[in-house]
């Protein structure tokens, strides 16, 4: 259902309690826990926000985890097991499957550990700048992330200047075979299509805009052994630059030698002085972390406003999304619950809500390997990271009109419901066992005991949007197993505590409350943020 708040960027002033905290959380961070209620219990919105709008500190680089189940004739000796790849050229290209696996698998363990807004945001600057595994050199992929989660808050014009010399972006979009004698117009293209300025307004530039951009992209290489970009003067086209009347009929002056590279700056800062910069920024930013469609109302009351603070900032991100995320129009009750989970939102999500412990570093195969099962489920769920679709990212933030909804289809909500499931029963790897506790969940809540505390204890955590009483009155019957009276689940629950090591009271309390959670899980409640 559509948002119809008229609400604009005015500083939100109502209530702060739990309910807003888990709305604020949860559109920031992959998933909460209920140790953040108790972090920010008493706080106000500024004071939260001062807390996680923050970069949090860069990870070490992802590690050799796989020495021990690769070919022995490809093992590295100058990357033993448990040290970093990302600073030696990869020696054997059969490996570099591993390798990718190891970065995905680091990125998972960011992901989980993040407590701000840094690991959602750099995923935010990757689903609009994506790249792809398919550049072939993992280092490729560590280099463009660490990148994007150094300026996550940051500048947007760094961001975009970075990426035209990022070694993944010049890899995937052909930015490095782009020379003088062939000009590639890949990157030139979506450089003004997909990363700046956008589509479907008026004016807007033409095809001699890209044909020109690409000229002055002309001359970037990869240096094979370093893996880092390098411009070549000779490949580059030195001749003057003329754009359309859109961007003033502008003309990048030719430079020869080294000075080449300078022309990079002078197409980015002819970019930049289009209004048309910050507003395809903003509408991204909006759909990305509030909802997915843009009205005539939101373009005027928050888009228009946003695109105007972060141009009064030099493009700098962070005033933006304060801005945004202490709203009225963010904490307007139309926009809790209307965001559909991003398959990443759903798995990390129900692992954090949850509280289902993941292996720490003392076994780096056995890390690795099971926080890469989080990616395995996102994967399913058609979202996995460096391995977008195309070069548009995941249709869910940029395919008109379903945008979001995208992410639900018959196939992948049945998945969805597997894998919550899944996580409730468990199962093994690599020796170790991934499983909700539900006992030990259940003991957070207030009073567990009581039924109707915990109904509502667990809806209200677990669901963005308030439940109505036949949903309750539902999964009553489920704890009191079909019995009239509500002493029948206090007394399970009472006998179990007193009992933990007794077999038949603790089975008798996990398998009503994995039928209790199980339900929770698969309704379509759950899949909204």
């Amino acid at each position: 259902m559509p948002i119809v708040s008229s609400k604009g960027l005015a500083a939100y002033t109502g209530t702060f309690g739990p309910k807003e905290v888990k709305h604020l959380l949860r559109r920031i961070k992959f998933g909460i826990n209920r140790q953040d209620l108790i972090t920010y219990n008493g706080m106000n919105l500024n004071q939260v926000l001062s807390s996680i709008l923050v970069l949090t500190p860069e990870p070490a680089p992802p590690l050799n985890h796989y020495e021990s189940i690769i070919n022995p004739a490809y093992k590295e000796a100058s990357i033993p097991l448990g040290t970093t790849w990302v600073n030696t050229a990869p020696q054997f290209p059969e490996i570099n499957f591993h390798k990718v696996n190891s970065f995905r698998s680091w990125l998972a363990i960011n992901y989980y550990k993040d407590n701000s807004i840094t690991e959602k945001m750099a995923l935010f600057l990757h689903s609009f700048i994506p790249i792809s595994h398919d550049v072939n050199d993992p280092r490729h992929l560590y280099r463009n992330y660490k990148m994007l989660r150094a300026n996550a808050l940051g500048n947007f014009k760094t961001i975009i200047k970075s990426s035209l010399l990022d070694s993944g972006v010049l890899k995937y979009l052909n930015g490095d075979v782009n020379q003088k004698n062939a000009p590639d117009e890949n990157l030139a293209r979506e450089l003004q299509e997909l990363f700046t300025l956008g589509k479907g307004f008026t004016p807007i530039y033409n095809e001699s805009d890209v044909k020109e951009a690409a000229k002055v992209l002309t001359g970037y290489t990869i240096d094979r052994t370093t893996g880092l970009v390098t411009f070549n003067p000779n490949r580059h086209d030195t001749s003057n630059k003329t754009f359309s009347s859109y961007y003033s009929n502008t003309v990048i002056t030719g430079k020869t030698g080294t000075a080449g590279q300078d022309e990079l700056d002078d197409l980015v800062n002819m970019i930049f002085l289009k209004d048309d910069v910050a507003l395809h920024f903003c509408r991204k930013l909006y759909g990305f972390f509030v909802y997915y469609e843009i009205d005539s109302t939101v373009e005027a009351n928050i888009i228009v406003p946003l695109a105007n603070i972060m141009r009064s900032n030099n493009y700098a991100i962070l005033p933006v999304v304060q801005a945004l995320f202490a709203s009225e129009h963010f904490f307007d009750l139309d926009n809790y619950g209307s965001h559909i989970k991003s398959p990443i939102d759903f798995i990390f999500g129900q692992f954090k809500e949850m509280e289902i412990s993941l292996p720490g570093n003392t076994d780096i195969l056995q890390q690795y390997e099971v926080y890469a099962e989080l990616f395995v489920a996102t994967t399913v769920l058609k979202q996995s990271p460096y391995d977008p679709p195309n070069v548009s990212g995941w249709e869910a933030y940029y395919q008109k009109p379903l945008l979001h909804e995208n992410w639900i289809t018959t196939d992948s909500i049945a998945y969805r419901n597997k894998f919550a499931v899944y996580y409730l029963i468990g199962y093994n790897k690599r020796g170790y066992k991934i499983q909700a506790d539900i006992i030990n969940f259940t003991k957070g809540f207030s009073n567990p005991s009581d039924p109707n505390v915990l109904i509502d204890d667990a809806l209200n955590f677990l669901h963005t949007i308030p439940s109505n009483a036949d949903l309750k009155t539902y999964l009553k019957t489920i704890l009191l197993y079909g019995q009239a009276q509500d002493y029948y689940w206090t007394n399970s629950w009472n006998d179990h505590i007193a009992s933990p090591t007794d077999a038949a009271k603790k089975k008798l309390v996990t398998d009503l409350l994995f039928l209790f959670y199980k339900y929770i899980l698969e309704l379509a409640e759950y899949q909204l943020n």
